[in-house]
């Protein structure tokens, strides 16, 4: 009797034991319910930034940085806090040519441009995209901080470049989508420096179109005669019966046919 005890405790310990090993599921990495293969942890997306390791951003997301060259009237070199140096090219604003041709009030906007940032200590805000295609950091220029997100119109008067550019009639507006963020007011300040003539806006202009034909895809207007107005997709097209229409639309001249 004493044996038979002996080996029935044996039987439930083992029973116990095989109990629990059945439960058990070995660390292999794998996941139940993905049919045994092994599932990777998604991979962090990496999102990439002006700010350099170190780099501070100043207030309202704003990047600290200093002119040590301006190429034209709307395109900087620039020393971050790190020490590197990038070019910067301001967005929604396009001055006169002064480089490798010379328009029009090209050489008067370029110089306003070195006499009132070459340098200075400025701060760049960002826009939608980062870079251009050229690999330039596409920005706002502000000679001070605004204080805020979203700036009050005095505050872009008298504090951002790009505005006091088109005030001044040394450049007129590009818009480029997606950067758009202040792409309504730079119109309203281009049109009262037209009206103002101000700038280049007091140039004389060649003669007159009956139209003009304007691509909703490029925001540029043209000659009706202008080869690439005619090259223009009918679902782009958009008839402009005066330049100022065009202009007060946002629309940017077009750089061959120059209306």
């Amino acid at each position: 009797m004493h044996k038979t005890k002996v080996v029935a405790v044996l039987l439930v310990i083992l029973m116990l034991l095989a109990a629990g090993c059945a439960g058990h599921t070995p660390d292999t990495g794998q996941v139940p319910g993905t049919g045994g293969k092994v599932q990777k942890p998604p991979a962090q997306s990496q999102s990439v930034s002006l700010v350099e390791p170190g780099e501070k951003k100043g207030p309202a997301g704003l990047v600290a940085a200093t002119v040590t060259r301006v190429v034209d009237g709307d395109t900087l070199v620039v020393r971050l806090k790190d020490g590197k140096s990038e070019t910067v090219r301001l967005i929604g604003v396009n001055t006169p040519e002064s480089t490798r041709e010379v328009e029009p009030y090209g050489k008067e906007a370029s110089a306003y441009t070195r006499s009132r940032l070459d340098g200075r200590r400025i701060w760049l805000e960002r826009d939608v995209q980062e870079r251009d295609h050229y690999g330039r950091i596409l920005a706002y220029v502000w000679l001070e901080p605004p204080g805020g997100v979203d700036p009050a119109e005095d505050v872009i008067r008298s504090r951002m470049f790009n505005a006091e550019l088109l005030l001044k009639g040394y450049a007129q507006v590009m818009t480029v989508p997606p950067n758009v963020k202040y792409a309504d007011l730079f119109v309203q300040l281009q049109r009262e420096a037209r009206e103002k003539k101000r700038g280049l806006w007091g140039l004389k202009v060649k003669e007159r179109e009956p139209y003009y034909i304007g691509n909703a895809r490029s925001r540029k207007f043209h000659r009706p005669d202008c080869e690439y107005g005619r090259q223009t997709a009918p679902g782009n097209r958009v008839r402009f019966a005066t330049r100022e229409e065009a202009l007060d639309a946002g629309y940017e001249p077009c750089n061959a046919c120059k209306p």
